[in-house]
């Protein structure tokens, strides 16, 4: 039995249409008008134990919502959810204390208090024994390296030492099912990669299920083997990221030093010039006849370095954002 089992997942919010105009606005008081708008659209997937799967897609996709509707936040309009062997949306106690929700724009912790006032209210809350508190807390400050900080008020905390903290009010009482949710926004690069290394090593050493939204496309190419692309409320790839490339990415890059000035104008019937410099060239070429023209300007040109890569993986799921078959 999957840990997490979606089937047919539906979720449709009723919302007030707002008319411009001042009697528009005044007839909206007494017969207002609703419209139905369609987040998720029968959406289904399994998730195994321990998987750590990444979940894109653009901005109003359904990435949160779906978020939502799993960790029992929102209640579904239709379609079915097991979550180890539970419902979400019956906010049953043993399934809360085995799942944790950590969303990078909002946070538990309170602002004018120590981060460790929150610690303790959720050892309360989770009912967490002491020893096991103690070896938790102790494992997770060491290992994020906030050990001195827990102490300071929350607000006097840089960004990326609350983010720390955040993460460890929601590990305390070892949860085995992990809803990420933007957890790396708004930290630098280098505060991006320890907070990657954390959940990597978190999901090995708990064998945690993990499912992490990002727009930052290295965590989730870091992190995750599998990746689920939401658009408009649907799933449209459920895969490996090597897969992706390949279904997708319908050129090759190719980077090209000559050992002396090429005239450009020669080169344009090869492919789309990306960047051309006296002897420097980026030339993207469809990915059916790379191999023959990779051929060609060998053996033509003055080719001292000659290097062929995939597109980058932005650029191949922005590709499949814009897709207009999906």
């Amino acid at each position: 039995m999957s840990t997490i089992s979606i089937k047919g997942l539906d979720k449709q919010f009723r919302i007030h249409k707002k008319v411009p105009g001042f009697f528009s606005i005044i007839k909206s008081f007494i017969k207002p008008k609703i419209e139905t708008v369609t987040a998720l659209n029968n959406i289904s997937f399994n998730i195994e134990k321990g998987e750590l799967v990444g979940f894109i897609g653009p901005n109003g996709a359904g990435k949160t919502t779906t978020l939502k509707c799993l960790s029992g936040l929102l209640y579904p309009t239709g379609g079915f959810i097991k979550i180890l062997g539970y419902e979400p949306y019956k906010r049953e106690s043993a399934y809360l204390k085995k799942i944790s929700l950590i969303m990078g724009q909002k946070n538990q912790l309170w602002w004018d208090l120590p981060a460790i006032d929150t610690f303790k209210l959720n050892k309360e809350i989770y009912e967490i024994s002491d020893d096991n508190y103690k070896k938790s807390l102790g494992e997770l400050t060491e290992i994020l390296e906030v050990g001195k900080e827990i102490g300071i008020p929350v607000r006097r905390l840089s960004l990326g030492q609350r983010m720390k903290m955040e993460l460890v009010a929601a590990l305390l009482h070892r949860p085995e099912v992990l809803f990420l949710d933007e957890p790396t926004i708004g930290l630098d690069v280098v505060m991006q990669k320890k907070m990657r290394d954390f959940i990597a090593n978190y999901n090995i050493k708990r064998k945690a299920t993990i499912i992490l939204t990002s727009h930052y496309i290295a965590d989730v190419r870091t992190l995750c083997k599998r990746v689920i692309i939401i658009n408009k409320g649907r799933i449209i790839y459920d895969g490996s990221f090597d897969k992706l490339v390949k279904k997708y990415a319908d050129h090759k890059l190719l980077s090209i030093t000559f050992n002396k000035s090429v005239n450009k104008n020669t080169l344009l019937r090869f492919g789309q010039i990306r960047s051309f410099t006296k002897n420097k060239l980026e030339l993207e070429v469809d990915k059916l006849t790379y191999k023959k023209t990779s051929s060609i300007l060998l053996n033509r040109y003055p080719v001292e370095d000659f290097n062929i890569e995939d597109p980058e993986i932005e650029d191949i799921i922005r590709s499949v954002f814009e897709d207009k078959r999906l």
